[in-house]
């Protein structure tokens, strides 16, 4: 079922973001999590794609899993830069195979190569030069996505705080909406500290003429080093006093300290969106069941979770 359907029927609403593992020994301990996160009832399940489709075999495989064998609606994470038509269109075909019904359509990191994202092209920081010149960007993408399979739901990302490659947030702003307007069912935000920045945000782009669900995203911080890693490339802030309590719990206790500390600000996070009207949360669940177990624990009853019931 198409996540935008969905999304029609239930709030609020809780949803997960899987990594497949690398190596396949690791498979086990994985699909060990999902089973303890099925207890969360999520309204859908998206996994992600490795650069350059480095993790797509995977992918394919776990997000077959988990709709067929855990009866999950999932949503595959495509990233198109540097791929060509032929293997994107392999992998979506693959998909419908699959029974899978959702795709989230993203550009990707760029190539290491600098000289690769010479002469940007018009329309955002979203666009750059594809494999062979054919994908500049997630909206050429989505634009393949909806052409060659109508059917499919397609997600895309936004960025409350701007992408960190936009010239200002009014551009970013309206490359998210041409997304949306080639195709685009709904879109999922890029991880966030502060929920100001969340409804500040649903404000602008209700203004600029978005009417589709913006979904926001949630990053429990279990480490520092998960701000070094992700937070730096989503160009998100973290609130002066967040950052104190989690440097200051590093002090005292390194890592499970902090994990404590970024888990009760995430559970705060999920409450207070929910109790002031967003739709509902999106988990990046760092593949941490008792983490995410510990937000949702506590949050205001969904009227109807869940999609293949």
């Amino acid at each position: 079922m198409r996540i935008a359907e969905l999304l029609t029927r239930s709030a609020p609403f809780v949803s997960l973001e899987f990594f497949p593992p690398r190596d396949r020994e690791r498979w086990p301990a994985f699909f060990a999590a999902v089973e303890r996160l099925r207890a969360v009832d999520p309204l859908f399940v998206s996994v992600t794609y490795g650069a350059l489709g480095s993790t797509r075999g995977n992918t394919m495989e776990i997000v077959s899993r988990l709709r067929n064998d855990c009866g999950l609606e999932t949503m595959a994470h495509l990233t198109c830069i540097g791929a060509s038509a032929a293997s994107v269109e392999g992998f979506l075909d693959a998909l419908v195979d699959a029974g899978v019904d959702n795709v989230l359509a993203l550009r990707g990191d760029p190539p290491a190569d600098p000289s690769a994202a010479r002469d940007l092209p018009e329309g955002g920081p979203a666009c750059l030069p594809g494999g062979n010149g054919a994908f500049r960007c997630a909206a050429d993408l989505v634009s393949l996505i909806r052409s060659r399979h109508p059917s499919l739901g397609i997600g895309v990302a936004a960025y409350p705080e701007g992408h960190p490659e936009a010239p200002s947030a009014e551009e970013d702003l309206r490359f998210l909406k041409r997304k949306l307007d080639l195709g685009a069912d709904f879109a999922i935000t890029q991880l966030f500290f502060d929920n100001a920045v969340y409804f500040d945000f649903v404000r602008r782009a209700r203004e600029a003429g978005i009417a589709k669900p913006l979904i926001p995203g949630i990053l429990p911080v279990l480490s520092m080093s998960t701000i070094d890693r992700l937070v730096s490339k989503c160009g998100a802030r973290l609130p002066d006093d967040y950052l104190a309590r989690l440097r200051d719990a590093d002090r005292r206790g390194g890592p499970p300290a902090v994990a404590v500390e970024g888990i009760a600000h995430a559970k705060a996070q999920a409450r207070g969106l929910i109790e002031n009207g967003a739709p509902g949360i999106h988990l990046y669940t760092l593949n941490r069941a008792e983490a995410c177990l510990e937000i949702v624990r506590g949050l205001p009853p969904a009227h109807t979770r869940g999609g293949r019931r």
